[in-house]
Parts: C-alpha cells; sequence; structure tokens
C-alpha cells in the first residue's frame, strides 16, 4: 500500500504529545464539542453490537474514552498522555504495545487522520486482533465543506486542518488489502466549520438534511470492518489470557482499567 497524499498536510502538525495536547483543546472548542457529540453518539450504537474481551482505543480527543455502552470486560486507551480518567497506556499506534491477537475491538478516533504513518497503523491493528476481531474508524472527510477549510488553511499546525484527511473511498481500498470485511459506516455531521454556538445550533437541521440529499458530503465518517483470517477458527480459549500487553513496552496500567461483569 503506498499513498502519496495522506502525509501531505502532516508535516505542519506538531508530533507527540504537543498534537494531542492541541488535539483535546480543539475537541473542547464549542465546534469540537459539537462534532464529538455527534461521534460520540453514533458510537453508542455501533460498540454494542462488537463482543470479546478487550477493546484499546488508540488516541484520546476529548477528556474521556469515547467506549460507552461497550461489552468488552477490558477497555484500555492508548495515547501520548494520561488523561486521568481512563486506563490509559503510554505508547504510539505505529508501534501498540499489546500482544499479537490479543484485542477484540480496535476503535481509532481520527487516529489515521493525524498518524505519521496511517498505513502502519493499519498493520498494527490488524495484527494485534483476534481472528473475527473488529476495527471502529474515524475520520475525516476531504470532500467537504471541512476538507475545504483544510486546503485553506495558512497557519502551519493548526489542528484539525494539519491532518491527513483521508478519503473513504482510499480507506476501503486499504482494509481490503489487508482483507478486513466491511461491515458497516455511516456520514455525519454537515454543517461547516464555524467556532459559533449559536449559529451551529441554528444550522443543526443540516444534518437531517444532508444525511438525505448529500451524504458523501458529510465532515466525518465512521467505517466498521471485521478481520477476516481464512483456515485459522477464532473459537479458542480467550477467556484464559492473562496479560495483553507487551512488558517494557509501555508505562504499566493496572489501576482504573473497567471490568464489567
Amino acid at each position: 500500500m503506498s499513498d502519496v497524499s495522506a502525509g501531505r498536510f502532516m508535516h505542519q502538525c506538531e508530533s507527540g504529545p504537543q498534537l494531542r495536547q492541541s488535539l483535546r483543546a480543539w475537541f473542547d472548542s464549542p465546534l469540537g464539542r459539537s462534532l464529538l457529540a455527534i461521534e460520540t453518539n453514533q458510537l453508542r450504537t455501533v460498540l454494542p453490537r462488537l463482543y470479546g474481551l478487550v477493546t484499546l482505543q488508540l488516541g484520546s480527543l476529548g477528556k474521556r474514552d469515547m467506549m460507552e455502552g461497550c461489552h468488552t470486560p477490558t477497555r484500555v486507551v492508548l495515547d501520548f498522555l494520561r488523561n486521568g480518567e481512563t486506563a490509559t497506556v503510554q505508547g504510539v499506534p505505529e508501534a501498540i504495545p499489546f500482544d499479537t491477537r490479543s484485542v477484540d475491538v480496535a476503535l481509532l478516533p481520527h487516529t489515521l487522520d493525524f498518524a505519521e504513518d496511517p498505513h502502519q497503523v493499519l498493520r498494527e491493528v490488524d495484527r494485534i486482533l483476534v481472528p473475527e476481531g473488529h476495527v471502529v474508524i474515524l475520520g475525516f472527510n476531504p470532500l467537504s465543506l471541512w476538507g475545504l477549510r483544510r486546503t485553506l488553511a495558512t497557519r502551519r499546525g493548526c489542528v484539525p486542518w494539519c491532518g491527513n484527511f483521508l478519503r473513504l473511498a482510499r480507506l476501503k481500498d486499504w482494509l481490503r488489502l489487508l482483507e478486513y470485511e466491511l461491515i458497516g459506516g455511516h456520514m455525519m455531521y454537515y454543517r461547516p466549520p464555524l467556532q459559533n454556538d449559536r449559529l451551529m445550533d441554528r444550522l443543526y437541521f443540516l444534518d437531517a438534511v444532508g444525511d438525505r440529499w448529500w451524504p458523501m458530503m458529510a465532515a466525518t465518517y465512521i467505517v466498521v470492518a471485521k478481520k477476516r483470517v481464512f483456515g485459522v477458527t477464532p473459537l479458542r480459549a480467550r477467556w484464559r489470557r492473562k496479560s495483553v500487553i507487551r512488558p517494557g513496552l509501555s508505562e504499566p496500567v493496572v489501576r482504573g482499567i473497567q471490568r464489567h461483569g
């Protein structure tokens, strides 16, 4: 897989903890909170349908995880920073410190948009997912008003406009090359990128209109794909897994891992 344009704007972004801090600040802005609410609501309809033992979220956008409604007993966030409210492993998505075939659900909330190497992130996700495991991807749509705003961005490092903004068709091609089955998806958020609470509330009707009349012009998308491994049966005693985190590759995480049931 090769993509010349994937990192076209990436050199303008900050890196590491600085990028994450900037992203969290943006998602705490009026526009960021509005978008995050729509995306979180969509995840509430997707994640409860996915089962297993471990869900891993690669990167955090706000002050909490986005795994509400997830049925897996163990939920972990991998990020550059610890936010103190979720069980967070410090690390980078290009080198996930988890054992091979140890994760049932991987959640990527705009992870590929701001990854230095989106291809490598997907390869790592493929490595850690169990057969029949699922990956859920949120991404910015470049073929939208938000994509136009991105092309007009002049200030270096201005998030989220410095991100990759991968085309949905290209992302689907990448997943098919990894032999993933696309099982779901949805386009979201048709309001323009304006930092004005009152005006954005008045433009709320655009979400319903856009969903019906111009779905491919949405600001963001969600894609759900299943890992297919032919000739390998997923029916094994996965409940015996004790530790999924590779020792020595990340900060230890014990306290705060949410276990239910």
